[in-house]
Protein backbone atom coordinates (compact mmCIF):
# COMPACT_ATOMS: atom_id res chain seq x y z
CA UNK A 1 0.00 0.00 0.00
CA UNK A 2 1.41 3.40 -1.26
CA UNK A 3 0.57 6.19 0.50
CA UNK A 4 0.20 9.52 -1.55
CA UNK A 5 2.63 12.00 0.06
CA UNK A 6 1.55 14.87 -2.08
CA UNK A 7 -1.30 16.57 0.13
CA UNK A 8 1.56 16.01 3.04
CA UNK A 9 4.00 17.75 1.48
CA UNK A 10 1.89 20.44 0.50
CA UNK A 11 0.13 20.87 4.18
CA UNK A 12 3.54 20.95 5.47
CA UNK A 13 4.49 23.67 3.42
CA UNK A 14 1.31 25.98 4.49
CA UNK A 15 2.38 25.39 7.75
CA UNK A 16 5.70 26.39 7.14
CA UNK A 17 5.15 29.43 5.62
CA UNK A 18 2.58 30.53 7.91
CA UNK A 19 5.15 30.77 10.72
CA UNK A 20 7.69 31.83 8.87
CA UNK A 21 5.09 34.88 7.48
CA UNK A 22 4.74 35.47 11.32
CA UNK A 23 8.09 35.50 12.85
CA UNK A 24 9.23 37.98 10.22
CA UNK A 25 6.07 39.58 10.65
CA UNK A 26 6.62 40.12 14.29
CA UNK A 27 10.35 41.22 13.63
CA UNK A 28 8.90 43.94 10.92
CA UNK A 29 7.04 45.04 13.46
CA UNK A 30 9.87 45.55 15.84
CA UNK A 31 11.85 47.21 12.72
CA UNK A 32 9.40 49.65 12.69
CA UNK A 33 9.02 50.44 15.80
CA UNK A 34 5.04 48.94 16.65
CA UNK A 35 6.95 46.57 19.26
CA UNK A 36 8.95 48.43 22.04
CA UNK A 37 12.20 45.97 21.28
CA UNK A 38 15.92 47.61 21.52
CA UNK A 39 17.46 46.26 17.91
CA UNK A 40 20.53 48.20 18.77
CA UNK A 41 21.89 45.84 21.14
CA UNK A 42 21.45 43.27 18.18
CA UNK A 43 25.23 44.06 17.05
CA UNK A 44 23.22 44.52 13.26
CA UNK A 45 22.39 47.52 11.47
CA UNK A 46 18.61 48.34 11.33
CA UNK A 47 18.25 48.51 7.66
CA UNK A 48 19.53 44.97 7.44
CA UNK A 49 17.65 43.46 9.70
CA UNK A 50 14.54 45.37 7.81
CA UNK A 51 15.95 43.88 4.22
CA UNK A 52 16.15 40.59 5.85
CA UNK A 53 12.72 40.45 7.22
CA UNK A 54 11.07 42.22 4.33
CA UNK A 55 12.29 39.56 1.94
CA UNK A 56 11.82 36.90 4.51
CA UNK A 57 7.86 38.48 4.90
CA UNK A 58 7.73 38.57 1.10
CA UNK A 59 8.84 34.67 0.21
CA UNK A 60 6.86 32.95 3.13
CA UNK A 61 3.49 35.56 2.02
CA UNK A 62 4.30 34.13 -1.84
CA UNK A 63 4.74 30.68 -1.30
CA UNK A 64 1.55 30.78 1.24
CA UNK A 65 -0.68 32.19 -0.79
CA UNK A 66 0.21 30.07 -4.03
CA UNK A 67 -0.07 26.87 -1.85
CA UNK A 68 -3.67 28.01 -0.51
CA UNK A 69 -4.76 28.90 -4.19
CA UNK A 70 -3.51 26.14 -5.67
CA UNK A 71 -6.02 23.63 -7.15
CA UNK A 72 -5.24 19.72 -6.70
CA UNK A 73 -5.30 18.00 -10.36
CA UNK A 74 -4.57 14.77 -9.48
CA UNK A 75 -7.40 12.79 -10.02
Amino acid sequence: MKMNSQPNKRTLLIIVSAVDALLSGFILLIYFGLVPIDMSKWGVQPWFIGLVSGLWFATALIVLVYQLTKTDISE
